[in-house]
């Protein structure tokens, strides 16, 4: 897992992206999922860098589908989020849920 035991913010929302999209994850739908549910306009080079790493953790796995006339001939590769991940999400989103009890962060009433 990336960073030690626990996913960054950035790990988190690609894998919550890949889970939302299911069999429609690629790069520019990845993109275009945090762009759109996350209000985040991340570069699709950073998206790739960080997939590749998510991969390499084995928290998702990718394929290459069939080439496209519209991408030139080029095929998609899609992602896949793996048990491993949705785990690591889990273990996340508990671990922050976790330290968010209790808190009431108004950040106008600190002013």
């Amino acid at each position: 897992m990336p960073r030690g035991d626990f996913l960054g913010e950035f790990e988190q929302m690609l894998l919550l992206a890949v889970a939302r999209l299911r069999d429609d994850a690629y790069g520019m739908s990845i993109v275009q999922e945090l762009t759109e549910t996350a209000g985040i306009e991340p570069a699709v080079a950073s998206v790739y860098a960080a997939l590749d790493r998510l991969e390499r953790g084995g928290l998702v796995v990718s394929t290459v589908g069939q080439p496209t006339p519209e991408r030139g001939g080029r095929a998609k590769r899609y992602f896949r989020l793996l048990p491993a991940g949705a785990h690591a999400l889990v273990r996340s989103r508990a671990a922050l849920g976790a330290l968010w009890r209790g808190l009431d962060l108004d950040p106008d009433a600190r002013a």
